[in-house]
């Protein structure tokens, strides 16, 4: 479980509008961590929710491509991941909503653009939390802290882009319990600034995000981390 990391550099070929590419995966916290976190936007779905197993690790895994989305600019990544931790009993428990929880900051590699001659480098840090809240489907809503996620582009054009860059901001996606389990984000959006010169989208105020990721435990892999009221 993290809810404060070192910020992770990654370096990639992406395309300049590619901000809010970061948000992605499973984690828990107790509640003195979340309480270090932005507050995830509240779920409209009520009713209990429980994360299991108590206390376990798990990893998320990228499972086939993310596809990001800025203006004309597409970008293609084959690996990001992500880690954390279930809450331990009873705070992997809300009887009255979403449990709350905390991820590392995501990393992005492999990544290829529409846009040639431009790379970047990718740089996340700060507190990401995402709320589940058990339903049909199971809403998973993940915050990116402000300025979580920086874009720093160079070749052809050379972009600043910054994904929640004046507040938190939050998207969702949706659960599904399995062997393993996975979390899936369709289009979630995410706002952006982008500052640069000639090449630069500078008119572009958001970035779309698609992928599916496979959450496993590791604290005992002959577990799955399962959401249930």
């Amino acid at each position: 479980m993290a809810s404060r990391s070192t910020p992770t550099r990654t370096a990639l070929s992406l395309g300049t509008g590619l901000a809010a590419a970061g948000a992605l995966a499973l984690a828990g916290v107790t509640p003195a961590a979340a309480q270090q976190t932005a507050a995830p936007a509240p779920v409209t779905a009520s009713g209990p929710t429980t994360v299991t197993p108590a206390g376990h690790g798990f990893s998320a895994a990228l499972s086939g491509k993310a596809t990001l989305k800025s203006g004309s600019v597409t970008v293609t990544c084959s690996v990001s991941s992500s880690t954390g931790t279930v809450p331990a009993a009873p705070d992997n428990h809300n009887a009255d909503g979403a449990v709350v929880s905390a991820i590392s900051p995501p990393s992005f590699t492999s990544c290829t653009t529409s846009m040639p001659g431009v790379r970047a480098t990718v740089t996340t840090s700060g507190s990401w939390t995402v709320s589940m809240q058990y339903g049909s489907p199971v809403v998973a809503s993940f915050t990116v802290p402000a300025g979580g996620l920086v874009v720093q582009t160079s070749g052809l054009a050379s972009c600043t882009v910054t994904a929640a860059p004046t507040a938190p901001a939050v998207t969702s996606g949706t659960w599904a319990n399995g062997a393993p389990s996975s979390l899936a984000f369709a289009n979630a959006a995410v706002p952006i600034k982008v500052v640069g010169g000639f090449g630069c989208p500078t008119s572009a105020t958001s970035s779309s995000f698609s992928a599916t990721y496979v959450v496993s435990d590791t604290t005992d892999p002959a577990q799955q981390i399962t959401v249930s009221d």
